[in-house]
């Protein structure tokens, strides 16, 4: 049976192991751009079998939360390519995290102070972190659909640049109650239009965003995190999951994506938050399957051991271990993490954590 540490080919993408660092944000990106603190960040850890980036825009009206980076200007890419090359040169794989937060957004980040889009007007309940601190999110409204294919175009872009920034891949984020989210959850979108109503209107944007990134870019380098139960952002539960993001993955089986990165219960939270058969949905994807969300070592050894997971990623343990790689094949102990450090500041809770000694 395949273990955690072994290689693995997913898609285009040739991983030394099967430990994947999940996406985090860490509000560290001034003036949007990753900085030299994300170069040795990302650097430190480049063990992993591939490194999924925190969240990056993929258009102005895509973010939602204080010095966050984007993935949609000459400088942006600029930014990234000392990123990509640094982890490149320490022998590692990098994806970059394709992200749109919707309404979970406040209008000092948008264009102009516009109000945050969405798949309705009606506003998410919740804070986002911005210059003042955490606020409350700001009021959207409900894109038109004359709109949409706007939507899908910025997520192309954002491929487009990734690639020409170096990453390897990249992961679509529609997981967390952000936009693709917003548009495939009833309990969200109440539209009346060909993107609403129907589980299939409700995934077609979606699906429609998989498929012109694929198109441009390659399915052996595009990758998507989805999370079917989680209630975090204000996402509540869409009134049948398992009949949605069944859907969901027999609609992207046919594009042979590089893999499927799914969150297991709630974000950071309880894994059994809700009742989900993720076996049904793996069986019709078909893909590489990677799980997340409070696995330990014990855990994800199980997973791949089993065959339940081809890869598992690590979040929190990677912020304050970057050596996490290390660690879980010699069974070291983890260092804690420090909370306090996680959004903004400087390299103190970023790059300053140490690696077991040689």
């Amino acid at each position: 049976m395949p273990s955690l540490f072994d290689p693995i080919q997913i898609g285009d993408l040739a991983l030394a192991n099967r430990i994947v660092m999940a996406p985090l944000t860490r509000s560290r990106s001034k003036g949007l751009l990753p900085g030299e603190l994300a170069v040795e960040y990302y650097r430190q850890r480049a063990s992993a079998g591939l490194i999924i980036s925190e969240g990056t825009q993929v258009a102005p009206e895509g973010q939602g939360y204080l010095d966050t980076p984007g993935i949609h200007t000459p400088a942006q890419i600029a930014a990234w390519r000392k990123v990509t090359d640094a982890v490149h040169a320490a022998g590692g794989k990098i994806a970059a995290q394709l992200w749109h937060v919707g309404r979970i957004s406040h209008v000092v980040f948008q264009p102009e102070g516009r109000a945050p889009v969405s798949s309705t007007a009606r506003p998410a309940h919740g804070k986002t972190f911005t210059a003042e601190g955490f606020v409350p999110i700001s009021a959207p409204r409900a894109l038109g659909a004359d709109e949409v294919p706007a939507i899908i175009a910025a997520f192309v872009h954002g491929a487009r640049c990734a690639m020409e920034a170096g990453f390897d891949a990249v992961e679509v984020h529609g997981a967390n109650g952000y936009l693709l989210d917003q548009f495939m959850r009833d309990s969200i979108n109440d539209r009346q239009d060909a993107y609403g109503g129907s589980i299939a209107n409700r995934a077609r944007l979606t699906v429609e965003v998989m498929t012109a990134i694929v198109q441009a870019i390659g399915a052996g380098r595009t990758g998507l995190r989805l999370s079917p139960v989680t209630p975090v952002n204000d996402a509540g539960q869409d009134s049948d999951p398992q009949a949605l993001f069944n859907h969901v993955a027999e609609q992207l089986a046919p594009l042979k994506l590089a893999f499927l990165h799914i969150i297991e219960g709630q974000t950071g939270g309880a894994r059994d938050i809700a009742a989900f058969d993720y076996r049904a949905m793996r069986e019709r994807f078909g893909g590489p399957w990677m799980v997340n969300n409070g696995y330990n070592r014990e855990m994800a050894l199980k997973a791949v051991a089993e065959g339940q997971a081809d890869l598992v990623s690590f979040g929190r343990d990677f912020i304050s271990n970057p050596d996490l790689v290390r660690r879980l094949r010699l069974n070291a102990p983890l260092q804690p993490l420090d909370r306090a450090t996680l959004y903004g500041g400087d390299a103190h809770g970023y790059t300053d954590y140490p690696s077991l000694a040689a």
